[in-house]
């Protein structure tokens, strides 16, 4: 609870490696504490002994303090291990071109990666003589890696590719499960199951089938 009056405090984005997204997020919080100029400018440096005006010097103290509590502000964002690397960095301006420098690279890489299991995803199909089972797991593999690069993916459209991409036996209790069903409130579980439950009637059907062919073979050939 809060005060009348009184509001929260935004809390200090922390860096994830996602260079883009977390430079867009730390540098609206500056701004909103009005410490950005001494990240996009870096603070004025004087000369010792350099003659300057009582007004200058009052700027000039005024931009080291900003740039400490700015400092501070990256360092609370940044974990111990990358917060190691960037210590003899003198100004916020540093710290924060050093980070740019190290991990836009990084974020790129991320892209691609993302991009290619996209791709995958999209391309992905049930081969003939693949289980249910393996199936689930070759699909959910690839999602779960696309939701590791903090790239939200709901149920439904996994649930929508794997019946769309499901091999041809399978195809009437596609149909059978997306007209019964609210394919947005099926979990995939759910669609797991059901189509476990077909998979055991369809190998059922084929041993009776080969052992009726056996039957009948013998047969002939004892006659």
């Amino acid at each position: 609870m809060t005060s009348e009056g009184s509001f929260v405090q935004p809390a200090i984005p922390r860096f994830d490696g996602h260079c883009d997204h977390w430079s867009m997020l730390m540098e609206n919080f500056l701004r909103s504490k009005e410490y950005w100029n001494v990240v996009e400018t870096g603070v004025t440096a004087v000369a010792d002994g350099a003659d300057s005006s009582e007004a200058q010097k009052k700027v000039i103290d005024d931009q080291k303090l900003k740039n400490l509590k700015c400092k501070n502000y990256l360092f609370q964002a940044i974990d111990r291990l990358i917060l190691e690397t960037i210590l003899k960095k003198d100004t916020a301006k540093d710290i924060w071109d050093s980070l740019k420098q190290k991990y836009q690279g990084t974020t790129r890489v991320k892209r691609a990666q993302l991009q290619a299991l996209r791709n995958e995803f999209e391309v992905l199909h049930m081969k003939a003589g693949k289980s249910i089972n393996d199936y689930f797991g070759q699909t959910l593999v690839i999602a779960n890696k696309i939701r590791i690069h903090r790239k939200h993916m709901e149920d439904a459209v996994i649930i929508e590719k794997i019946l769309r991409s499901i091999v041809p036996k399978y195809d009437y209790v596609v149909c059978f499960i997306e007209e019964s069903n609210d394919l947005d409130a099926l979990s995939i579980d759910e669609l797991q199951s059901s189509l476990l439950v077909h998979e055991q009637q369809i190998s059922r059907h084929v041993v009776v089938e080969e052992q009726a062919l056996q039957v009948t073979s013998r047969t002939q050939q004892g006659g």
